[in-house]
């Protein structure tokens, strides 16, 4: 038994046909870097609407610590 596996001449899984490894790694980097692409445009577009500065809240008479 273990000279039968001993005398195969390769187990390292690159003869298996059909293997989807690089493919699916390839769709999952793409679908990282598109969703990176939107969120970074996202959040620019809601950066620019920010106003330049905030008002300061205005003091409460009856709050005597703000």
């Amino acid at each position: 038994m273990i000279a039968e596996f001993l005398a195969d001449p390769n187990n390292f899984g690159d003869t298996r046909s059909g293997g989807l490894a690089g493919p699916m790694g390839l769709l999952i980097i793409v679908v990282l870097g598109a969703t990176t692409a939107l969120l970074i445009r996202n959040m620019s577009k809601r950066i620019k609407r920010l106003p330049d500065s905030f008002d300061q809240p205005k003091s409460d008479p009856a709050n005597p610590d703000g």
